[in-house]
């Protein structure tokens, strides 16, 4: 006779995190300490970018509110103490996914927000037109980064001679760079082009398109919670799937009073108790959507042709249209 499989367990897994965010009535949200397009505070201490409009959806499926977040800058050595230690809910910030970080660090990520590629920023007036073009040069960037590594190593592997230079801030290395200290400044493709909005005189400058890596980009959690790792997790996933199946925040009251579909039924909280499964509101989703939008609306107004950065989708588009966004399915 076969063993009898387990059964499923009826009682949810307690979330320490969940809890405290509920109680507080807010979350924490660990950001950049000010990267344009992802996450920037303007003079009135307003916050917007890619993953503040994360940190917003958090809020808004788990209590109901997309304003209910605190934001804590961090820089990129101070990142993992913050989170590691309680301070933060989540990191919601440019952090590459890396194996180490998620086997050494005590953290997981929970999906993919940003396929980023490392590469550099030049003075036009230079003439470089590939990255081999900088052998000899001085490189800045920010100590402890993945693209302090990723450059060593690429330049080191085809025997071409950098002096890189690292700082311990973002900020102090685009500084550096922008005095002339350094040749080129390096760091993913999407940070270079909110960077450069920042330079003295940005046309003086010019992002490389070659790639020297990968740099897949997500929210990360600590380890131990799983039931707000699940959150986090299907948050993102909420919003690419409402942009994968045509539900925005224009339509999404249309879409959930009319629509026959069967998957939009369930991730909008008609169908099913998806949100009781998780611990919140069955119309968390919906709040989602109703509030900040879906991934492409969010994509479009803060790194898009509809901002400053400009950023093609790219590899950032849906699976369907040529790019790497995908979702499992809300079933």
């Amino acid at each position: 006779m076969p063993p009898r499989r387990p059964a499923v367990a009826q009682q949810l897994a307690p979330s320490p995190t969940l809890d405290a965010v509920k109680a507080r009535g807010h979350i924490e949200c660990g950001v950049h300490l000010g990267l344009p397009g992802f996450s920037f505070a303007n003079d009135k201490g307003e916050w917007s970018g890619l993953d503040v409009d994360y940190c917003k959806s958090l809020a808004a499926a788990v209590l109901g509110d997309a304003t209910k977040v605190k934001y804590t800058p961090t820089s990129v050595q101070q990142r993992w103490p913050v989170l590691q230690s309680g301070q933060v809910d989540l990191l919601a910030r440019n952090t590459t996914i890396t194996f180490s970080r998620n086997a050494t660090l005590g953290v997981n990520f929970q999906g993919i927000n940003f396929y980023e590629g490392q590469t550099f920023v030049v003075r036009t007036k230079a003439k470089v037109a590939a990255v081999k073009d900088l052998a000899d040069a001085t490189i800045c960037v920010a100590a402890g980064s993945t693209e302090e590594k990723t450059a060593a190593d690429w330049f080191r592997e085809r025997n071409l001679k950098v002096t890189i230079i690292n700082f311990q801030k973002n900020d102090d290395a685009i500084s550096a760079y922008d005095q002339g200290r350094c040749d080129a400044y390096t760091a993913g493709i999407g940070a270079l082009a909110g960077q450069r909005i920042k330079f003295k005189d940005p046309n003086e400058h010019q992002i490389l398109t070659e790639i020297i890596s990968n740099d897949p980009q997500g929210p990360v959690t600590r380890w131990g919670d799983e039931r707000w790792q699940l959150i986090v997790r299907w948050v993102l996933n909420a919003q690419i799937a409402a942009e994968a199946l045509g539900v925005t925040s224009k339509n999404v009251d249309e879409m959930k009073a009319k629509s026959q579909s069967a998957e939009v039924r369930r991730l909008l909280g008609v169908d099913g108790k998806f949100g009781d499964m998780m611990g919140i509101s069955n119309d968390w989703a919906y709040n989602i959507v109703k509030q900040v939008g879906n991934y492409g609306e969010s994509y479009e107004r803060t790194v898009g042709m509809g901002s400053a950065l400009k950023l093609k989708r790219g590899a950032n588009e849906l699976w369907t249209k040529g790019g790497l966004l995908y979702t499992p399915p809300f079933q």
